[in-house]
């Protein structure tokens, strides 16, 4: 698809609903790009349709790659703070026809596969904060 084409759309697409700033569009063009490319180098170079979880994955790994610790501020800046911004997105895209789409897929393939903020914070915290649950104010414990 051409350049102005996908621009055109992303105008039609902000006239119905302007939840997302139009960046996080051309950016997920980008990272099913991305994905596409990914998953073909693990399928011996044959390319593949891509299900919304393997869309999920590639669109942070993606954002990781781009945007390193700025990638959770980033996607907030862009209203994108759950999967399911993500799903709007694509199907949003599929109405346009930009993206494609199986009978077999659905929005709710992009329900909470993951905890996206997390996703694309927990990388950047040290390993002792990673790896350990976080307390409440209420849940401390108190010891005697």
């Amino acid at each position: 698809m051409q350049a102005m084409q996908f621009e055109q759309s992303v105008v039609s697409i902000l006239k119905r609903d302007k939840r997302f700033d139009p960046h996080a569009y051309f950016f997920l063009k980008d990272a099913l790009d991305f994905t596409l490319k990914r998953i073909a180098e693990s399928n011996g170079g044959q390319a593949r349709h891509v299900s919304g979880p393997e869309l999920l994955a590639g669109y942070r790994d993606f954002a990781l790659e781009q945007f390193g610790p700025m990638a959770s501020t980033l996607m907030k800046e862009w209203s994108i703070r759950k999967c399911q911004d993500v799903g709007d997105m694509v199907f949003h895209l599929i109405e346009e026809q930009v993206f494609g789409k199986q009978d077999s897929d659905k929005k709710e393939d992009f329900s909470e596969v993951f905890d996206f903020e997390a996703s694309l914070v927990t990388p950047f915290l040290p390993s002792s904060k990673a790896a350990a649950p976080r307390e409440s104010h209420r849940t401390k414990r108190v010891v005697s």
